[in-house]
């Protein structure tokens, strides 16, 4: 996924960590000083974040070439990202550019096995990350999404439909609330959360597009998913709740065409290695 990086983002997260002076790199002296800084991964994995890592870095100042793009794999110690720039702007930057890439690699490499596991069993199943990231952390864990071969189930409130029971609750007539809605939206599917089978298929009935079969275990989606379809051949089946790397295989068998997850976003952060060096002359 190539994204642009709004500025006031990439500032906002270089602001965080340097408010004011580098006390140690100013207090030294060495901060006009050109070096180089390279990341690569400390052990074999999936490179996420490099895009972002980019950014900041030239944000600060610094001359970067990405060696490896975002979804890559790599062995460890192999170079996928190389900066150079006065000392005084590496050390404002190569902190949180790290961070962003042990993170994203984190989300990457629990997307791609997740991925793996599932398409194992049905090639055309897509694992897709949901909102359920941490705040502020969406450009990050979507990158790390994307890397691992997931997609965006939603990036938010504005892009897609889908009606909780959160919603339903507000509805004194559900049907005709569906109705407007639908009415309102011709352009978009529209996608209804269901706790049990048969309120899956009652949504088929009202004419929902895509169901969002919440908790359902794989034998109950196994047996609603050919229901539905007989109502409605071009249903779209998503599982959603608890779905995770351990029984992707399983939903995916049964029969869904996305896997509904925050499972990625809560990964082990990948060791991402930033070297140093002194350069002489520099750019």
């Amino acid at each position: 996924m190539t994204t642009l990086e709004p500025l006031d983002w990439i500032d906002s997260l270089l602001f965080d960590d340097r408010p004011y002076e580098d006390l140690t790199t100013e207090g030294l002296g060495i901060g006009a000083q050109p070096g180089r800084v390279t990341a690569a991964l400390k052990a074999p994995g999936v490179v996420a974040g490099a895009g972002i890592a980019a950014a900041l870095l030239r944000r600060a100042g610094a001359w970067v070439e990405v060696l490896r793009e975002d979804g890559a794999l790599v062995e460890a110690d192999e170079p996928i990202l190389r900066a150079e720039g006065a000392a005084a702007a590496l050390h404002a930057v190569y902190k949180t550019a790290q961070c962003v890439m042990e993170y994203a690699g984190g989300v990457a490499a629990r997307t791609r096995l997740m991925v793996e596991r599932a398409q194992a069993v049905r090639p055309a199943v897509q694992v897709a990350g949901t909102r359920k990231h941490w705040p502020g952390g969406k450009r990050i864990a979507l990158a790390g999404l994307a890397a691992g071969g997931g997609i965006v189930h939603r990036l938010g409130l504005s892009d897609s439909i889908l009606v909780f029971d959160q919603h339903r609750v507000f509805c004194g007539d559900f049907p005709a609330a569906f109705a407007r809605l639908k009415a309102r939206s011709p352009e978009r599917k529209a996608a209804v959360e269901a706790a049990s089978p048969e309120e899956g298929l009652a949504f088929v009935r009202m004419g929902a597009d895509i169901v969002q079969c919440e908790r359902f275990t794989p034998a109950a989606l196994a047996e609603f998913i050919p229901a539905a379809r007989a109502l409605n051949p071009a249903l779209v089946v998503s599982a959603a709740g608890g779905v995770k790397g351990a029984n992707a295989a399983d939903y995916a068998r049964a029969g869904a065409d996305i896997l509904v997850t925050s499972w990625p976003y809560w990964a082990e952060p990948q060791d991402v290695k930033m070297a140093f060096s002194r350069l002489e002359g520099g750019r």
